[in-house]
């Protein structure tokens, strides 16, 4: 009896939860921003069911639900999260933006679209997921973030030169950058240095702060860039920077971060008795007498015995662990009619390298005003300073503070024995460089713009914008009496001041009409008018009174010159797109551009696009396929042009002064004039495919391309008997074809916890097509020669070290039984074969995870630091040598692919040889970035809308088997020679601890 009236309350008590259930009640609840700002239009429905709402202006919501059911809460650019209903009728709920998300409206050229309406191949990457890298400039950032973008460093000093190719090379004298646009304003990326680092070169885009940027969209295919016409060739990137918004309450952003920078592998050199034993050994191996070896006892006149020799570091002493800061402060916000952003930011990088320093002082101020309801006008400004502290790096031994460490012996003393400063042959002292290199630059930049936009009637709008991009760039330099640059001359002083104004004006008319539900069409006709001058002054004094005057006009001996140049374009162009019921699509776009560096007659180049695309989700014989949330395909055909990097009079016969006979002034023809020069063009085809999965979840990109560049602007070199050394002319052909992959994928996206994955690769064939003759680059290594790939190597190829005698064998092309000229052969390009990036993503709670790796398979580098330091005894006292010359034959039987030790024959006369030529391809982790959101009960009681503390770590792991620090190095800012390396400094190991507020 008491079992049955047990079990008889159970079953009332179950019933009466089960009632409790069934009864529905009132929820309500806010969506705010991960900031703490209500979130309007966000989706909030009931997990299986119809049942939903959307939030107000205020981020409110309120529906009927039972206790236990699961709310979906979504919004356009942020992540989804699920909520379950508790014993609570009011929810405060948090949305975290997504970087996956934001990209549904895409930056294009003159506009925005729907990522699921584009017909063009555009990749759009938001500012945040990048900007805790600590690099002087945004494009470095966007390493491995952008499918079909190629980023390399050149050197590990902060605001050097990048390596930018979008969908590969397409020009062998003319410019392969892509165009640079910031809010509108076509920004120089040319550096404006005079001064020589040994061949590197600073970064102009450095002046811009990465911290006020919102995004860059990366335009790639012919139907995305052909809008911009002749600027277009080698790809667009479009820079968004952050703006206020309308009806929203003014927010104070804090960023600040402390940390360092070290160089995480240095060059194993031998030890000083190590050297000397080798020196040795190449001396009898030359069949001197052992007697009168270099280093033999000092009273019998050497230097003293190998085991006597001390060794010297120099590497650790050029080598610190460089200082790290960034601060930046924004405030935003905006009323009915007007918002505004204001942001200010200071940055300073020590490198690795000893006296190379950069930092930089930037304003920013965007501000929209509506006069009316039909009439707007906004400005966009960019002020900025950056400073730099130089020393030369790469080529060269006059004043190459890299080159004294690197490459002298380590057996050779630092000080005399009466403490003054040693002489090395062929370098400075490397304690003079580092106490008296007096190298600096001052940038100051304007980029802005100040627009007007008028809405004749409802979809037809009048936009009119004047930009201006003005840098001034001031360098100097002095070498004293201690340097040898200095004592040759008594002292040598260089100053430079070069100015550089782009002035852009243009008026767009833009119309956009749905008729009925089905048809919706667009139409964009527009012109530019761009000038540019550029002015250089440059003055030089030698012989001064003492190293205490350092000012030119101290100098007894003065000279100067200066120069200014300048050229202008004109374009107009047009857009057309429609789509059918959202399912069919079409654009098509003309361009025409006349440019002053081109004669009369070919001054104007047309640059057509067009594409479509089909979008089959939309088809009723998907549009129930659960699964397939997206699929479309693509295709498009264009021209764009290309006129940058060649000389502004390029076509034009020239004559300068300054030829004095006698004492008469007088000139001389300079350069000959070519009146058929015409504009290098790139004929591109593309197809495109985009697929989503499971609501999204899964996304999928792939794209396939052919580039065809034909009417090279190539500087041609002439008979001598011309009077000329080369003339600029339309010679050569380039393709490449490549593939691109990019997938996205939301793996766990719970409440709690959330996992992103994004990935991509990228493989591209470059292929000189025709070269009616080669062209050798600045660095005899690299030759351009028709059927080849860009920046391939030409070399005499080593086959292997004869076990028996020690000596390289190399391969007779030609089978004359001599190794002459005629055997050299191309043996790789520095060119990779695929590259990309891996990043994941991780949120729990409060904390949050970002794990980035890059990658480049196939490419190749000329190791000529290796070509110095393996040199066989050639080189003496003027070397150091490596550990790899340990590895050397020495006796018969001996298996090595470094030869025997010897000054005479082809083992180390001869260069350049494929011994030196090494694999380039690496995995890098790039960046690691592990942050905790401080919960907003505790933030509200000190005033604070969010904070978040976080620790960003860079370059913290490298997997390569290149015989260097690092294998993404270039010796020079020379676009024609790449894969190049000799005394550059590795790219820098950085971690950084910071904060994020907002007020």
């Amino acid at each position: 009896m008491q079992k049955l009236l047990f079990a008889g309350v159970v079953w009332l008590l179950s019933c009466g939860g089960l009632l409790a259930q069934s009864t529905a009640a009132r929820v309500s609840g806010t969506v705010k921003t991960d900031n703490g700002e209500p979130l309007p239009g966000a989706n909030v429905v009931i997990k299986n069911q119809t049942k939903g709402a959307t939030t107000d202006a205020n981020g409110l919501f309120s529906l009927d639900a039972r206790s236990g059911d699961e709310l979906m809460i979504s919004a356009i650019g942020y992540q989804s999260t699920q909520v379950k209903i508790g014993t609570k009728n009011t929810l405060e709920i948090f949305l975290r933006e997504s970087a996956s998300q934001l990209n549904e409206v895409v930056v294009v050229g003159y506009g925005t679209q729907d990522r699921k309406n584009l017909v063009g191949s555009v990749t759009q990457v938001n500012a945040d997921e990048i900007k805790n890298r600590p690099v002087a400039s945004f494009d470095q950032q966007l390493q491995g973030r952008a499918v079909g973008v190629q980023v390399a460093a050149n050197t590990g000093v902060p605001g050097d030169g990048i390596f930018f190719r979008i969908r590969g090379t397409t020009s062998i004298n003319a410019s392969n950058d892509p165009l640079y646009v910031v809010d509108g304003v076509f920004v120089n990326n040319q550096s404006l240095q005079k001064i020589t680092t040994q061949g590197q070169a600073n970064n102009p885009l450095a002046d811009i702060n990465p911290a006020d940027i919102e995004s860059i969209s990366i335009l790639k295919d012919a139907e995305a860039t052909a809008i911009y016409g002749a600027r277009a060739a080698n790809g667009v990137v479009l820079i968004t920077t952050k703006r206020g918004s309308y009806n929203s309450k003014t927010k104070v952003s804090l960023n600040a971060s402390v940390g360092q920078a070290w160089a995480p592998k240095l060059w194993d050199l031998v030890t000083g008795p190590e050297h000397a034993t080798i020196i040795n050994e190449a001396w009898i191996n030359d069949g001197k007498p052992a007697a009168t070896r270099p280093f033999r006892p000092i009273s019998e006149g050497g230097r003293g015995l190998p085991e006597e020799q001390p060794t010297y570091d120099r590497l650790h002493d050029i080598f610190r662990t460089g200082a790290l800061q960034n601060y930046d402060l924004a405030v935003s916000g905006g009323t009915k009619q007007t918002r505004f952003y204001i942001g200010g930011g200071y940055t300073s990088q020590q490198a690795t390298l000893r006296t190379n320093d950069f930092s930089r002082a930037s304003f920013k101020l965007n501000l929209d005003q509506d006069i009316t309801d039909k009439i707007r006008i906004g400005t966009s400004n960019i002020l900025s300073q950056s400073n730099r502290t130089n020393a030369r790096v790469g080529d060269g031994p006059q004043g190459g503070i890299l080159q004294a460490a690197l490459h002298t012996p380590t057996y050779l003393p630092k000080f005399n024995t009466d403490g003054s400063y040693a002489k090395w042959a062929g370098f400075d002292n490397l304690d003079v460089l580092i106490n008296n290199t007096d190298m600096h630059s001052t940038s100051t930049r304007y980029i802005g713009n100040i627009y007007g936009e008028y809405d004749i009637i409802s979809g037809l709008k009048l936009r009119s914008s004047w930009s201006i991009d003005y840098n001034d760039y001031n360098e100097y330099e002095y070498w004293n009496t201690l340097t040898n640059r200095g004592s040759a001359s008594k002292g040598l002083a260089t100053s430079s001041v070069s100015k550089n104004t782009i002035w852009i004006n243009e008026q767009t008319l833009s119309y956009r009409r749905s008729f009925g539900t089905q048809h919706n069409f667009g139409a964009l006709v527009g012109n530019t008018l761009q000038g540019n001058v550029s002015t250089q002054t440059l003055a030089q004094g030698t012989n001064f009174p003492s190293d205490a005057f350092k000012q030119i006009a101290s100098a007894s001996v003065t000279t100067a010159s200066s120069n200014r140049n300048q050229y202008n374009l004109v374009s107009f162009f047009g857009r057309v797109d429609y789509n059918f019921s959202k399912k069919y699509f079409l654009e098509a776009s003309l361009r025409a551009d006349a440019s002053s560096k081109f004669a009369e007659g070919h001054r104007w180049g047309y640059f057509p696009s067009a594409g479509v695309a089909w979008q089959l989700k939309q088809e009723n014989f998907l549009r129930d396929v659960n699964f397939l949330s997206d699929l479309k395909i693509r295709a498009s055909v264009g021209w764009t042009g290309n006129q940058n990097g060649i000389g502004n009079y390029a076509s034009r016969g020239l004559w300068g002064g300054g030829n004095n006979y006698l004492d008469n002034p007088g000139t001389v023809p300079v350069q000959l004039a070519n009146p058929e020069l015409k504009w290098e063009t790139t004929r591109q085809t593309n197809v495109g495919l985009n697929v989503g999965l499971l609501s999204n979840r899964i996304g999928l990109e792939i794209n396939a391309y052919s580039k065809y560049t034909y009417d090279l602007l190539l500087q041609v070199p002439l008979a001598q008997s011309s009077g000329f050394s080369s003339i600029y002319r339309n010679d050569g052909e380039i393709s490449n074809r490549g593939l691109e992959f990019g997938i996205n994928t939301q793996n766990i996206n719970k409440s709690s916890f959330q996992w992103n994955t994004s990935f991509n690769i990228a493989a591209n064939v470059n292929r000189i097509e025709k070269l009616s003759i080669p062209v050798d680059a600045s660095y005899a290594a690299e030759r351009m020669a028709q059927g080849q790939a860009f920046h391939s190597f030409y070399v005499y190829r080593q086959l292997y070290v004869d076990p028996k005698t020690g000596d390289a064998v190399y391969d007779d092309v030609n089978k004359d039984g001599k190794i002459t000229v005629a055997d050299r052969q191309f043996y790789g390009s520095a060119l990779p074969k695929f590259f990309g990036g891996l990043n994941n993503t991780f949120a729990y709670k409060g904390f949050d995870l970002s794990v980035f790796f890059n990658f480049s398979y196939g490419s190749k580098v000329f190791n000529n630091n290796r070509f110095f330091h393996e040199s066989g005894g050639t080189r003496d006292d003027r070397r150091a040598i490596n550990k790899n010359q340990l590895k050397r034959w020495q006796k018969e039987g001996d298996i090595t692919d470094v030869p025997r030790v010897t000054t005479i024959g082809n083992n180390y006369n001869l260069s350049p040889t494929s011994r030196f030529v090494e694999d380039g391809s690496f995995l890098r982790l790039n960046s690691l970035v592990l942050g905790y959101t401080i919960p907003k009960a505790v933030l509200r009681k000190v005033g604070i809308s969010s904070a978040r503390v976080y620790y960003s770590g860079s370059n913290l792991w490298l997997l390569s088997n290149y015989q260097g620090p690092d294998p993404e190095v270039n010796v020079t800012a020379d676009p024609t020679t790449q894969g190049y390396d000799l005394g550059t400094p590795p790219q820098p190991r950085t971690a950084q601890f910071g904060i994020n507020l907002t007020l």
